[in-house]
């Protein structure tokens, strides 16, 4: 925590008190205005430590209403990004199909699992944005030998500038690319305040799980797929982003409390269905993504249900790997060369790893809606023979696993990372 003057703190010690009786009084609002202190630096290193203990130790930031407003107050702090240049972005750049409507997907997870898998999310979205807009929300290592951040930095010969896209400039490098990672220091300054704490402290805290919860541009995300640690945070991060307004999603667990699918097993799925909501009676066509109704205290056109099942590598037409075969992952420089060799189809058609990213790679396309195409012009390479076939959930998983295969085998994901790293390297410019 910064130096500051005594007198420009604030005191939460009535909620302290409150949270220590472990009582229900303190609200969820109230959690999350004290937590937006720490990002304005308002609150004494004594009480933002016991805040944060007080916290864990009492499971109120487990509570999915209390992780979504929570992540709401680190989003509103956050570096803001142009509303306007990404809904351009989306309609000049958004391929819509099947159900998917053009907007910005993320794939990510809590961390915290111990396996030290390689960066299968970070390479997934990579293959993913051959398709999609993908905003890759991460950081540097906090639980990993690799984080996605220092995975990225480490590629070679050339790799981006992760910290020179910035939100002033955000909408231009979409303009560009598919692809942006949105490294945390940069779009969420306000962490600084808290960073030396969780160093010292030495424990989980809630800022190990609001991350999924506060990509910096929320609003515009269509779509995603968020690992968890623990099978138990499943219904908890589901409900929580169906409270922070998310319609699609799937919320996952490995059965090895894995935050991704695992190649190794099943994996425990909560999925954010949309359905139509028989009470709104405003227009129904959904031009307009960002539509709801025309009445602000109306009927919303669509509600979200929570749907639970799980999902085995059988289900994407994939061949269990055992995670030893993927973990424990390397260093950040030996996972980039094994990613740009998966870019460049160097790997055999069954390797682990790129199983691994194939099965994770099709749950976003599947998720998203795009595999609900019943036709396929992806480009070159694309022998358009789509597979209807539905797994668990009511989904083409298979089909996800093709599409996500195409994308390495045309070297289009390879190439939507070029023009990634080639838009950061210009960002450095402006």
């Amino acid at each position: 925590m910064t130096e500051l003057n005594a007198n420009a703190y604030v005191s939460i010690a009535p909620l302290l008190k409150q949270l220590q009786s472990n009582s229900k009084v303190a609200t969820a609002d109230d959690i999350a205005a004290a937590v937006g202190r720490i990002f304005e630096d308002r609150l004494s290193l004594v009480q933002c430590s016991t805040l944060l203990s007080l916290l864990w130790g009492t499971g109120r930031d487990r509570e999915p209403l209390v992780l979504a407003r929570c992540g709401q107050s680190m989003r509103e702090a956050a570096a803001q990004v142009d509303r306007n240049g990404l809904r351009n972005v989306m309609q000049t750049r958004g391929r819509k199909e099947g159900s998917y409507r053009g907007g910005f997907c993320d794939l990510v997870g809590t961390g915290g699992d111990n396996w030290s898998t390689f960066n299968v999310s970070t390479t997934a979205s990579i293959l993913a944005s051959t398709l999609l807009l993908l905003s890759k929300h991460g950081n540097r290592s906090s639980s990993s030998t690799s984080g996605s951040a220092d995975f990225l930095q480490a590629i070679r010969p050339k790799g981006p500038v992760i910290d020179a896209v910035t939100a002033g400039i955000l909408p231009s490098i979409y303009e560009k690319s598919n692809y942006a990672f949105l490294f945390a220091p940069t779009f969420h300054p306000g962490m600084r305040h808290v960073a030396a704490i969780r160093k010292e402290m030495g424990i989980r805290t809630i800022f190990n799980l609001l991350g999924p919860l506060a990509n910096p541009i929320e609003g515009s995300i269509e779509a995603r797929v968020v690992g968890v640690f623990k099978e138990e945070m499943g219904p908890i991060f589901a409900e929580a982003l169906k409270l922070s307004g998310a319609r699609k999603g799937l919320v996952v667990c490995g059965e090895e409390q894995l935050d991704e699918i695992s190649c190794a097993g099943r994996t425990n799925c909560w999925r954010l269905r949309e359905r139509p909501n028989p009470a709104f009676r405003g227009p129904r066509d959904d031009e307009d993504e960002d539509f709801t109704t025309s009445d602000e205290e109306g009927q919303p056109r669509t509600l979200v249900d929570i749907d639970n099942f799980t999902l085995a590598p059988s289900d994407f037409g994939v061949q269990p790997h055992a995670l030893s075969e993927v973990s424990p992952g390397k260093m950040p420089e030996e996972n980039a060369e094994l990613l740009m060799r998966l870019l460049r189809n160097e790997l055999r058609h069954d390797h682990p790893v790129l199983d691994f990213v194939l099965l994770n790679t099709a749950a976003l396309f599947a998720i998203a809606g795009i595999c609900d195409a019943n036709t396929s012009n992806m480009g070159h390479g694309d022998d358009g023979k789509v597979i209807q076939e539905t797994g668990p959930g009511g989904l083409r998983w298979k089909e996800g696993v093709r599409r996500a295969r195409w994308a390495v085998e045309s070297g289009q994901a390879l190439e939507s990372l070029e023009r990634y790293i080639d838009a950061s390297h210009a960002a450095t410019c402006q």
